[in-house]
Protein backbone atom coordinates (compact mmCIF):
# COMPACT_ATOMS: atom_id res chain seq x y z
CA UNK A 1 0.00 0.00 0.00
CA UNK A 2 1.29 3.54 -0.63
CA UNK A 3 2.84 5.43 2.30
CA UNK A 4 0.58 7.73 4.28
CA UNK A 5 1.47 11.39 3.84
CA UNK A 6 2.12 13.75 6.73
CA UNK A 7 -0.89 15.81 5.70
CA UNK A 8 -3.14 12.75 5.82
CA UNK A 9 -1.88 11.92 9.29
CA UNK A 10 -2.54 15.44 10.50
CA UNK A 11 -6.04 15.34 9.00
CA UNK A 12 -6.73 12.00 10.67
CA UNK A 13 -5.49 13.37 13.99
CA UNK A 14 -8.07 16.13 13.75
CA UNK A 15 -10.95 14.04 12.45
CA UNK A 16 -10.50 11.08 14.80
CA UNK A 17 -11.19 13.03 18.00
CA UNK A 18 -14.08 14.78 16.26
CA UNK A 19 -15.45 11.41 15.18
CA UNK A 20 -15.10 10.00 18.68
CA UNK A 21 -16.85 13.02 20.13
CA UNK A 22 -19.70 12.67 17.64
CA UNK A 23 -20.08 8.98 18.47
CA UNK A 24 -20.10 9.83 22.16
CA UNK A 25 -22.64 12.66 22.08
CA UNK A 26 -24.71 11.50 19.09
CA UNK A 27 -27.37 9.70 21.19
CA UNK A 28 -28.07 13.03 22.90
CA UNK A 29 -30.24 13.86 19.86
CA UNK A 30 -32.90 11.79 21.62
CA UNK A 31 -33.28 14.74 24.01
CA UNK A 32 -35.41 16.29 21.25
CA UNK A 33 -39.01 15.18 21.85
CA UNK A 34 -39.84 14.78 18.16
CA UNK A 35 -36.86 12.48 17.65
CA UNK A 36 -37.55 10.10 20.49
CA UNK A 37 -41.34 10.06 20.18
CA UNK A 38 -41.15 9.20 16.49
CA UNK A 39 -38.10 6.93 16.38
CA UNK A 40 -37.66 5.65 19.94
CA UNK A 41 -41.06 5.45 21.67
CA UNK A 42 -39.71 3.13 24.35
CA UNK A 43 -37.05 5.67 25.24
CA UNK A 44 -39.76 8.32 25.46
CA UNK A 45 -41.52 6.15 28.04
CA UNK A 46 -44.45 5.25 25.80
CA UNK A 47 -46.58 2.52 27.35
CA UNK A 48 -50.18 1.28 27.54
CA UNK A 49 -52.52 3.94 26.18
CA UNK A 50 -54.72 4.09 29.27
CA UNK A 51 -51.84 4.62 31.69
CA UNK A 52 -49.57 7.54 32.63
CA UNK A 53 -46.19 6.97 34.26
CA UNK A 54 -45.47 9.63 36.88
CA UNK A 55 -41.76 10.23 37.53
CA UNK A 56 -39.62 12.55 39.64
CA UNK A 57 -35.91 13.40 39.30
CA UNK A 58 -33.03 14.63 41.48
CA UNK A 59 -33.87 13.30 44.96
CA UNK A 60 -33.91 12.11 47.58
CA UNK A 61 -34.03 15.46 49.35
CA UNK A 62 -35.12 15.63 53.00
CA UNK A 63 -36.29 19.22 52.52
CA UNK A 64 -38.81 18.36 49.82
CA UNK A 65 -39.21 14.67 49.00
CA UNK A 66 -41.30 13.93 52.12
CA UNK A 67 -43.78 16.59 50.99
CA UNK A 68 -44.19 14.80 47.67
CA UNK A 69 -44.64 11.47 49.44
CA UNK A 70 -47.42 12.97 51.56
CA UNK A 71 -49.09 14.54 48.52
CA UNK A 72 -48.98 11.28 46.60
CA UNK A 73 -50.49 9.47 49.59
CA UNK A 74 -53.33 11.98 49.63
CA UNK A 75 -53.85 11.44 45.90
CA UNK A 76 -53.60 7.65 46.30
CA UNK A 77 -50.99 7.67 43.55
CA UNK A 78 -47.61 6.00 43.21
CA UNK A 79 -44.61 7.11 41.15
CA UNK A 80 -41.06 6.33 40.10
CA UNK A 81 -38.33 8.44 41.72
CA UNK A 82 -35.06 8.67 39.78
CA UNK A 83 -32.49 9.11 42.51
CA UNK A 84 -28.88 10.28 42.66
CA UNK A 85 -26.53 7.86 44.35
CA UNK A 86 -24.65 10.50 46.33
CA UNK A 87 -27.94 11.51 48.00
CA UNK A 88 -29.13 7.94 48.45
CA UNK A 89 -26.21 7.17 50.76
CA UNK A 90 -26.69 10.45 52.66
CA UNK A 91 -30.40 9.90 53.31
CA UNK A 92 -30.92 6.14 53.68
CA UNK A 93 -34.05 6.40 55.83
CA UNK A 94 -35.77 8.61 53.27
CA UNK A 95 -34.90 6.09 50.55
CA UNK A 96 -36.41 3.28 52.60
CA UNK A 97 -39.49 5.37 53.40
CA UNK A 98 -40.07 6.09 49.72
CA UNK A 99 -40.12 2.39 48.93
CA UNK A 100 -42.14 1.58 52.06
CA UNK A 101 -44.89 3.89 50.77
CA UNK A 102 -45.12 1.89 47.57
CA UNK A 103 -43.02 3.95 45.18
CA UNK A 104 -40.38 2.72 42.77
CA UNK A 105 -36.77 3.89 42.53
CA UNK A 106 -34.83 4.39 39.32
CA UNK A 107 -31.22 5.42 38.75
CA UNK A 108 -30.43 9.03 37.82
CA UNK A 109 -26.68 8.60 38.18
CA UNK A 110 -24.31 9.09 41.10
CA UNK A 111 -23.98 12.85 40.58
CA UNK A 112 -25.86 15.35 38.41
CA UNK A 113 -23.09 16.26 35.99
CA UNK A 114 -23.07 17.03 32.28
CA UNK A 115 -21.53 14.25 30.18
CA UNK A 116 -19.57 16.20 27.56
CA UNK A 117 -16.45 14.02 27.64
CA UNK A 118 -16.45 10.24 27.03
CA UNK A 119 -15.97 8.40 30.32
CA UNK A 120 -16.89 4.76 29.76
CA UNK A 121 -15.25 3.36 32.89
CA UNK A 122 -16.46 6.16 35.16
CA UNK A 123 -20.04 6.06 33.88
CA UNK A 124 -20.19 2.28 34.24
CA UNK A 125 -18.88 2.43 37.80
CA UNK A 126 -21.17 5.27 38.89
CA UNK A 127 -24.32 3.69 37.49
CA UNK A 128 -23.42 0.33 39.02
CA UNK A 129 -22.57 2.03 42.32
CA UNK A 130 -26.00 3.66 42.45
CA UNK A 131 -27.71 0.36 41.66
CA UNK A 132 -25.83 -1.27 44.54
CA UNK A 133 -26.69 1.54 46.95
CA UNK A 134 -30.41 1.31 46.19
CA UNK A 135 -30.42 -2.49 46.36
CA UNK A 136 -28.48 -2.58 49.63
CA UNK A 137 -30.88 -0.14 51.29
CA UNK A 138 -34.20 -1.43 49.97
CA UNK A 139 -33.68 -5.01 48.82
CA UNK A 140 -35.06 -4.00 45.43
CA UNK A 141 -32.93 -3.78 42.32
CA UNK A 142 -33.73 -0.75 40.10
CA UNK A 143 -34.99 -1.41 36.57
CA UNK A 144 -34.80 2.07 35.03
CA UNK A 145 -32.16 4.66 34.18
CA UNK A 146 -32.55 8.32 33.25
CA UNK A 147 -29.37 10.34 32.65
CA UNK A 148 -28.98 13.78 34.25
CA UNK A 149 -30.47 16.54 32.07
CA UNK A 150 -31.89 13.77 29.87
CA UNK A 151 -28.61 13.81 27.92
CA UNK A 152 -27.97 10.26 26.76
CA UNK A 153 -24.46 9.50 25.54
CA UNK A 154 -22.93 6.31 24.22
CA UNK A 155 -21.02 5.71 27.45
CA UNK A 156 -24.08 6.27 29.63
CA UNK A 157 -26.26 4.10 27.42
CA UNK A 158 -23.67 1.34 27.66
CA UNK A 159 -23.35 1.82 31.42
CA UNK A 160 -27.10 1.38 31.84
CA UNK A 161 -27.16 -1.69 29.61
CA UNK A 162 -24.24 -3.19 31.48
CA UNK A 163 -26.08 -2.66 34.78
CA UNK A 164 -29.21 -4.30 33.38
CA UNK A 165 -31.20 -1.05 33.34
CA UNK A 166 -33.61 0.22 30.73
CA UNK A 167 -33.18 3.87 29.77
CA UNK A 168 -36.34 5.98 29.87
CA UNK A 169 -36.62 9.72 29.30
CA UNK A 170 -40.11 11.29 29.15
CA UNK A 171 -42.88 12.42 26.83
CA UNK A 172 -44.20 15.37 28.86
CA UNK A 173 -42.55 17.77 31.28
CA UNK A 174 -43.65 20.90 33.08
CA UNK A 175 -40.34 22.83 33.07
CA UNK A 176 -40.90 22.99 36.80
CA UNK A 177 -37.19 23.55 37.48
CA UNK A 178 -37.21 27.13 36.15
CA UNK A 179 -37.43 30.26 38.28
CA UNK A 180 -40.46 31.61 36.39
CA UNK A 181 -42.54 28.42 36.51
CA UNK A 182 -45.94 28.57 38.18
CA UNK A 183 -48.32 25.76 39.10
CA UNK A 184 -50.54 26.83 36.21
CA UNK A 185 -47.67 26.88 33.70
CA UNK A 186 -46.42 23.46 34.81
CA UNK A 187 -49.91 21.99 34.48
CA UNK A 188 -50.46 23.60 31.08
CA UNK A 189 -47.14 22.42 29.64
CA UNK A 190 -47.78 18.86 30.69
CA UNK A 191 -51.35 18.86 29.41
CA UNK A 192 -50.17 20.19 26.03
CA UNK A 193 -47.71 17.33 25.49
CA UNK A 194 -49.24 14.45 27.36
CA UNK A 195 -50.89 11.50 25.65
CA UNK A 196 -52.24 8.32 27.11
CA UNK A 197 -49.28 6.00 27.41
CA UNK A 198 -47.00 8.93 28.23
CA UNK A 199 -44.38 9.49 30.91
CA UNK A 200 -44.43 12.71 32.96
CA UNK A 201 -41.25 14.32 34.30
CA UNK A 202 -41.31 16.46 37.44
CA UNK A 203 -38.68 17.18 40.12
CA UNK A 204 -38.88 16.53 43.85
CA UNK A 205 -35.76 18.59 44.64
CA UNK A 206 -34.28 21.97 43.74
CA UNK A 207 -30.63 21.01 44.28
CA UNK A 208 -29.95 21.27 40.54
CA UNK A 209 -32.52 23.88 39.55
CA UNK A 210 -33.98 27.23 40.63
CA UNK A 211 -34.18 27.67 44.41
CA UNK A 212 -37.50 26.56 45.91
CA UNK A 213 -38.90 25.54 42.53
CA UNK A 214 -40.05 22.25 44.05
CA UNK A 215 -42.90 24.20 45.68
CA UNK A 216 -44.24 24.87 42.18
CA UNK A 217 -44.13 21.21 41.16
CA UNK A 218 -45.76 20.18 44.43
CA UNK A 219 -48.57 22.71 43.99
CA UNK A 220 -49.19 21.56 40.42
CA UNK A 221 -49.21 17.85 41.23
CA UNK A 222 -52.86 17.40 42.36
CA UNK A 223 -54.22 19.11 39.23
CA UNK A 224 -51.95 17.08 36.95
CA UNK A 225 -53.10 13.80 38.48
CA UNK A 226 -56.73 14.94 38.34
CA UNK A 227 -56.40 15.93 34.67
CA UNK A 228 -55.17 12.44 33.87
CA UNK A 229 -57.98 10.77 35.79
CA UNK A 230 -60.61 13.03 34.27
CA UNK A 231 -59.38 11.86 30.86
CA UNK A 232 -59.91 8.25 31.94
CA UNK A 233 -56.21 7.54 32.45
CA UNK A 234 -54.65 5.77 35.41
CA UNK A 235 -51.50 7.15 37.02
CA UNK A 236 -48.68 5.07 38.43
CA UNK A 237 -45.00 4.15 38.37
CA UNK A 238 -43.02 2.88 35.41
CA UNK A 239 -43.22 -0.67 36.73
CA UNK A 240 -46.95 -0.58 35.88
CA UNK A 241 -46.30 1.12 32.58
CA UNK A 242 -43.85 -1.05 30.66
CA UNK A 243 -42.75 1.48 28.01
CA UNK A 244 -43.32 0.18 24.51
CA UNK A 245 -44.27 1.42 21.03
CA UNK A 246 -47.91 2.29 21.74
CA UNK A 247 -49.60 5.51 20.67
CA UNK A 248 -52.18 7.19 22.86
CA UNK A 249 -54.69 10.00 23.18
CA UNK A 250 -54.24 13.47 24.55
CA UNK A 251 -55.21 14.33 28.10
CA UNK A 252 -57.45 17.05 26.85
CA UNK A 253 -59.48 14.96 24.47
Amino acid sequence: MPPVSGRALRTAAVLLPAGLAAAHIGPAATWLPAVRLLLFPGLAGTGPRRHIALTFDDGPDPASTPRFLDALDALEARATFFVLGEHVVRHPELVRETVRRGHELGVHGWTHDRPWRPAFARDAEEVARTVRAVHDLTGHRPRWYRPPYGILTTSRWRAARRAGLRTVLWSAWGRDWTADATPASVRARIAADLRGGGTVLLHDSDRHSAPDCWHTALAALPAIVQDCRTAGLTVGPLRDHGPGPVRGRSVGG
